[in-house]
């Protein structure tokens, strides 16, 4: 038997939060972001749930084509363009949308052969500056474009740090503003947070991600109450063994855990190595046989143990919840002072995964 550790896709979830996007955007298209293997879940597992989109938005080419082949025709949007003058070709061969940034990839545009105009998004640096033309430098990065002959549709974006915090928006929407004066064009500008708290920002295209997968822009899992947002991934294991621990005893590598009571300790089927972080601390919160418990000791490469003093009854077999239906992904990545992104993307390729 292999071991009793496995990550479920909710494709029901994934196509439930992506209605939710368009209440909140109605008058907006949407770029689906699937990066990253789509935050971890699985390009092909979660293409199904949420193929109703305008479009799908990601960084490589490979996973672009590999959409391609799943049968999408719509648009495909590179989030960071392309980074040499043969990924043009590919480009080029399966009709996707670029982001131009830079200089250097509107050269090479210029210098393209193409078999039909590409469609980009311009991308301004607003305030995050990491990507994009400074506000001085727009228009006349916007003129290039529009002057360069293997470019068709020009989408003016941004892409906003601060939207998840009480900061917002409103600096970053003047600087662009201020750049953007005068040009005319689709605009796409609203990532996850913007879409669901910043309104002003719709405009044509928002661009959504990790909401889309169930967990929140900001971290916080009550920042979603009253949204609607369902977790499109389960994490789940079982008891391998208990311990009886007396007062006093320590509990795994380290020894960082000490009873301070006779307790009853549970070993879950799931470590660092199936991509649970090893800094979860005391108090990181589990779901044994549906009672909220939380970690202690270190977490090791292929166990973690768990206080079992709220759950009397569980013994080897019982289910364990890491994270999904019952246990927000936010909270667990809380309490290891990360976000729910990097829990996503961090399941490693020896977890079994299954769509549902």
């Amino acid at each position: 038997m292999p071991r009793p550790l496995s990550a479920t896709i909710h494709t029901a979830a994934l196509a439930n939060n992506l209605a939710v996007v368009r209440k909140y955007a109605p008058k907006s298209k949407i770029w689906a972001v699937v990066k990253a293997n789509a935050y971890g879940h699985g390009l092909a597992r979660a293409f199904p749930g949420l193929r109703a989109t305008d479009g799908f938005g990601l960084l490589d080419l490979e996973e672009a084509v590999k959409l391609r082949e799943l049968g999408w025709a719509g648009p495909i949007l590179l989030l960071e363009g392309f980074f040499r003058p043969t990924d043009i070709d590919v480009i080029d061969r399966y009709s996707l949308t670029t982001v131009v940034h830079s200089d250097e990839q509107m050269r090479m545009l210029e210098m393209a052969r193409l078999s039909k105009p590409v469609n980009v998004q311009l991308k301004m640096n607003s305030g995050m500056n990491r990507l994009g033309y400074t506000p001085e430098k727009y228009r006349a990065a916007w003129e290039r474009a529009r002057a360069c002959a293997g470019i068709g549709q020009i989408t003016l974006m941004t892409h906003f740090a601060d939207a998840d915090t009480p900061r917002g928006v409103s600096e970053q929407m003047a600087t662009f503003e201020r750049g953007a004066q005068g040009i005319a064009g689709t605009r796409s500008l609203a990532n996850s947070a913007a879409t669901l708290w910043h309104p002003s920002t719709h405009f044509d295209w928002v661009r959504p991600g990790i909401i889309l997968y169930g967990a929140s822009p900001s971290g916080f899992s009550s920042a979603l109450e009253g949204v609607g947002l369902q977790p499109a991934m389960t994490l789940a294991s079982e008891l391998i063994a208990t311990q009886h621990v007396a007062e006093g005893q320590t509990v795994g590598y380290g020894s960082i855990f000490t009873a301070r009571k006779p307790m009853r300790i549970g070993v879950v089927a799931c470590g660092y190595a199936d991509g649970y972080p090893r800094v979860a601390p005391e108090g990181t919160p589990v779901i044994v046989d549906g009672v909220l418990t939380h970690v202690v000791g270190r977490v090791s490469m292929d166990m973690l143990t768990v206080d079992l003093t709220p759950v009397h009854s569980a013994g080897v077999g019982a289910r364990v919840e890491l994270w999904g239906n019952n246990l927000p992904i936010d909270d667990v990545a809380k309490a290891c002072g990360t976000i729910g992104y990097e829990l996503m993307c961090a399941v490693a390729p020896r977890v079994p995964v299954r769509a549902e």
